[in-house]
Parts: structure tokens; sequence; C-alpha cells
């Protein structure tokens, strides 16, 4: 991986991340060494509120000048990062801009690129010709390969990063030994303790991703309610004891459990009111004289019991009987 003229003697300089202070690492692992600190980017953004003050706003007071760039919680501007990369002699340049265009096309041609979106910045930078992504997000650095630094780029354009282009002369070594304490969050890795502690942190993280994948299917499966989950549970017992809860709370059924078992409490009532009760006041009225005494309508009634019983009948038929009865006395009395 290092060859001969290997810059810091082939090792690789990275910076962990520090409350909000990524763009501090982001110049520090471009440049190779701590070379900047959180107070002199602060200074830069100084000096560039005031000439922006002295152009844009001459009568307004510094107390309602608002800096656009650091904020109150250490991020800063790229015009802060522009600043401190020239006094190295490197130029930032987006990388859409037709200057960088041989960069779009052959990027592996090029040797440092600053990335942002939102308040994170970190640099993928080559370093004794090998590429390395110094995110302060990571342990170490991440090892890029030549045929993959191309397609990395595209993808973090496609989420919404801004890339830049860095160009110039890079200092080849840090000034100050590299075994000297830097400012208290670099630290200066070969590139085999690089791709041992990256492959640490992936061996530790897989199962931590694991278990938070297990725990949002958990989450998900919670959220459809409890009658989905009655309906997957696998233990019998609880299953019972809710069968028999609902048991208990439905309207008793005698007739009904003797003979067979009904669907749903509707018919379960329905079976016990046939086989136990009456039926409504209607039909209640028509089933029991069936039983007893077969009713005739109003008109029958009144005719009925006095056949059944050999009483007389009405006037007008007794009448017809009895002349009948007596016509045919008068005609044997002839014929004798």
């Amino acid at each position: 991986m290092m060859g001969e003229g290997a810059s810091n003697g082939g090792m690789l300089y990275h910076e962990v991340q520090e409350s909000k202070l990524c763009a501090v690492h982001c110049v520090n692992t471009v440049l190779q060494g701590p070379f900047f600190s959180e107070f002199d980017l602060a200074a830069l953004a100084s000096d560039l509120d005031r000439k922006e003050r002295q152009v844009m706003l001459p009568a307004l007071s510094s107390a309602d000048f608002e800096s656009h760039n650091v904020s109150l919680d250490g991020d800063f501007s790229i015009q802060v990062l522009q600043k401190a990369l020239e006094v190295w002699d490197l130029q930032v340049i987006p990388l859409d801009s037709p200057v960088a265009e041989p960069a779009q096309i052959d990027p592996e041609l090029e040797n440092a690129f600053i990335c942002h979106l939102q308040d994170h910045w970190f640099c993928i930078r080559k370093v004794n010709r090998e590429w390395y992504n110094f995110d302060s997000l990571y342990a170490a650095p991440q090892h890029l390969s030549k045929f993959y630094l191309s397609a990395y780029l595209d993808s973090l354009k496609g989420f919404g990063w801004s890339i830049f282009l860095v160009r110039g002369n890079f200092p080849k070594e840090f000034p100050i030994s590299s075994s000297e304490a830097s400012n208290g969050f670099g630290q200066w890795l070969s590139p085999e303790d690089a791709e041992r502690i990256t492959k640490s942190c992936n061996s530790v993280q897989a199962p931590h991703q694991r278990v938070n994948e297990r725990q949002q299917n958990y989450d998900q499966f919670l959220s459809h309610g409890e009658t989905e989950m009655l309906l997957d549970m696998e233990d019998e017992d609880l299953r019972a004891a809710i069968a028999a809860s609902l048991m208990d709370s439905s309207p008793v059924v005698t007739n009904a459990e003797a003979s067979t078992p009904q669907n749903d409490n509707q018919s379960s009532k329905q079976v016990a009111t046939t086989e136990a009760t009456p039926l409504n006041d209607q039909h209640s009225k028509q089933v029991e004289p069936i039983e007893a005494t077969p009713p005739l309508n109003a008109q029958s009634n009144k005719h009925l019991p006095a056949t059944e019983a050999g009483s007389p009948l009405n006037d007008q038929n007794s009448k017809e009987v009895a002349s009948t009865i007596g016509d045919n006395a008068q005609d044997d009395n002839q014929k004798k």
C-alpha cells in the first residue's frame, strides 16, 4: 500500500467526531495533519463576518448582524473551509462546475473531495495512492477501491450531498512529529491498523443491527393491535382461557347444548327459545289450541258444539228437518 516517498511515513491521519466539529476534522484530514483547531476556524469565520457586514449591512450594528459562517453549536460554512485550505494553496471547487468536469469523468485522477449534507462534513482522500473515507463518524479511515470510488460519489450525489473537489499542492509531511499529541481527537494509524479497527467495529455493529431489526419488527407487530396478536398466538392455554371467558359472557343455552352446538349467540338464542319457551304471542295463540282442540273460525264455533253434543240445530234447520220427516211419514201411510 505504501511506496517509496510515502507521505508521513505511510501513516494515515484521522480525527474522530468531537461535538459538532466535523468541519475541523474535514479540513485536517484533507491536509493529513492537525493543522487547524476550532479556534482557528472560528477566527476565520469572524473575519468573514466582518467583511460581509462592511459590504452588505453598513447601517446595521454588529448586534443586529447574524453570522452565516459559524453557528452557535460550532458548525462552519463552506466559505470558512475554503479560507482554511487557501492558507495551504488549495482550491475548493464544486464538482458540478465545468472546471471540475474531468473529475466527474475520472475521479481517480484527483486527490481529495469534500462532502457536505446539512450540518455534516467529511473528506475522501487519496493517501499514498490509495483512497480512504475519512468520515469522523468512523473509528478509523475506511479503504475505498478505485473502482468503487466513482460509484460511491454518484451515490452521495443521489442522496443530496454537495461534493467539492480539492486541488492544489497538498502538504507532504506534517511539520510536527506524528508521535506528538495533536488536538486531542486526532490519531495516526497505519493502513493495517485502520483495516483492523474497521473490521472490529463492523463485527460489533452487526449484532446490534440485527437486534434493532428485531425490535423494529416487534414494534411493527404490536402496531397491528390486540386482535391480530390473538390470532397469531401459539399459546393454547391462553386461547382456551379466552374461549372460556367468551362462553361465560354469552347467554345460557340448555337444550341446544344437549343436542348440537350452534354457530353463534343468535342461533343459540333461537334454539333455546324454540325448545324451552313458547313462541311469540301470535304463534302462541295459534299453536296452543291445536294441541288441545282444533279451533275453527268464529262462524264454525257457533255450529260445531251443537252438532257434536246432539243438541237441536238452529231454527231454520230444525223446521226443514221436521217438515222432511212429516212428509216421509205421510207417504208411508198412503202406501199402506
